[in-house]
């Protein structure tokens, strides 16, 4: 069974807006078994013919082996592509011999130490793909052919799948485009609880046409906005500015940082209305009051764990927690949609210019890595007449066995209730019980069984 690995996205630039800063060592801090970062056409060629490397060799300068690097390569560019921009939306190219002509010369400078590619991202998303999906299975297979000229070993990653397949997209590409990637990527947002029948209709994608090969979670985290309904009459006047420049096809590139975002206005009316807004949507505003923020950290924490051992028990052995770090410090856009639905994500913030200072959410991941090391099968166990309570037992190799224990409640008032005792088989003389928060449990040995109390927040049981 390969390698269970749990890692972390960069984010969706990487030295793009800024010098590339050294971000690898903060994510080993986090016990991140994988990086993936982002690299736009434009960063590598910058004209035809001519290669700058200074992104690139900063990556792959952070690189010591042991963890697996994952590039997602967006056809942006101001010379090459359909769409003149460096950076959003990433489009066709003209001309398809250049792209692969790019595509080997980067694959190949790379000389092995870059195991993932990964053809652009979420191509059913029109802001991550200006072109149709018959124009995405056709660069994808110059991709492919490109990447294994130049790096037979590397492994080819199919855009990622979001929540919802617009326009049956991915159910094309699993028709059309099986022979042209090794891997399925999914993107495991919105209801956490979802996320084994979301790998299971993914793999009936590919079922459906007599294939499989594996599914990995390029990215996941939670909670987002869009899993909320309680706050969508909020947004409405914020989303139909936003969805303007879509309308009028604009282009973003890396001069637009600091540009006033069409929504700006109906945040900025947002925002003075804090106070009276319900937590559901305060949570995800800058300096909203404490009482909130630690609500949505400690939602933030528990669905970390949350996600990855659902995933895990879904067979999946690799997955990206969206994202590490803001890709520069001290940058602040509060009046953006996308800071609102993704910016609060961030497991890790720069203290000055040096990038490692957790969030509690950075500190749950590294949790879950310390508890999963060495994991091998993760199997959810059901508990007769109780289908709110969530048990899975880990096999951990040497180590020895773990599980992990939760009650599914309300998401923001669920932890605060009054605690479910809880048993399990235990044919261990002693226990160690820490829950998502990186808080002490308390739990006893009694008669082969563990007892236990649970909240919403999951518990770590290992002998």
């Amino acid at each position: 069974m390969e390698e269970l690995r749990l890692g972390v996205v960069r984010g969706i630039t990487y030295g793009h807006f800024g010098p590339p800063d050294t971000f690898v060592p903060a994510a080993r801090e986090l016990g991140a078994g994988a990086v993936r970062a982002y690299l736009y056409w434009q960063q590598v060629e910058p004209e035809p013919g001519r290669f700058t490397w200074d992104t690139v060799d900063s990556l792959l300068a952070q690189l010591d082996g042991e963890e697996e690097a994952w590039v997602t390569v967006c056809s942006s560019s101001l010379w090459a592509t359909e769409r003149v921009t460096d950076f959003l939306p990433p489009s066709p190219a003209r001309d398809l011999d250049a792209y692969a002509a790019f595509v080997r010369e980067l694959v190949a400078h790379c000389a092995g130490r870059v195991k993932y590619w990964q053809c652009d991202n979420e191509p059913s998303i029109p802001i991550l793909w200006a072109g149709t999906r018959e124009q995405y299975a056709a660069q994808l297979a110059v991709f492919a052919a490109a990447v294994r000229e130049a790096d037979p070993a590397a492994t080819i990653v199919l855009a990622g799948m979001p929540p919802t397949d617009e326009h049956g997209v991915f159910a094309y590409l699993a028709e059309r485009s099986r022979d042209h990637f090794d891997v399925f990527d999914i993107h495991l947002y919105g209801d956490a609880y979802t996320i084994p029948e979301r790998i299971e209709a993914c793999r009936a994608l590919m079922a459906a046409h007599g294939y499989q090969k594996p599914v990995v979670a390029g990215e996941y985290n939670g909670p987002v906005p869009f899993q909320i309904p309680e706050i969508f009459p909020y947004l409405g006047e914020v989303m139909q500015e936003a969805m303007k420049p879509a309308i009028a096809e604009q282009d973003t590139s890396t001069s637009d940082l600091g540009r006033k975002a069409p929504e700006h206005d109906a945040m900025v009316a947002l925002y003075e209305r804090m106070d009276e807004l319900p937590t559901e949507i305060q949570m995800f505003m800058d300096d909203c009051p404490p009482e909130t923020e630690r609500l949505r950290h400690r939602w933030n924490s528990r669905d970390i764990v949350i996600r990855n051992l659902l995933a895990l028990s879904a067979g999946i052995r690799l997955t990206l927690c969206w994202n590490l770090a803001p890709e520069m410090p001290g940058v602040r856009v509060p009046y953006q949609i996308m800071s609102f639905m993704f910016d609060k994500l961030k497991l890790m913030d720069y203290e000055g210019d040096a990038l490692g200072v957790p969030y509690p959410s950075g500190r749950a991941l590294a949790l879950t890595n310390r508890m999963l090391r060495g994991a091998g099968e993760v199997v959810r166990r059901e508990v007769a007449g109780k289908p709110e309570l969530y048990v899975f037992e880990v096999d951990r190799g040497s180590r020895p066995p773990l599980v992990v224990a939760w009650e599914r409640r309300d998401e923001l008032t669920g932890e605060d209730l009054p605690p479910t005792p809880f048993e399990w088989p235990w044919p261990h003389a002693a226990v160690a019980a820490v829950n998502a928060h990186g808080e002490a449990v308390p739990a006893r040995v009694a008669d082969g069984r563990v007892l236990v109390e649970l909240t919403s927040a999951p518990v770590f049981l290992e002998a």
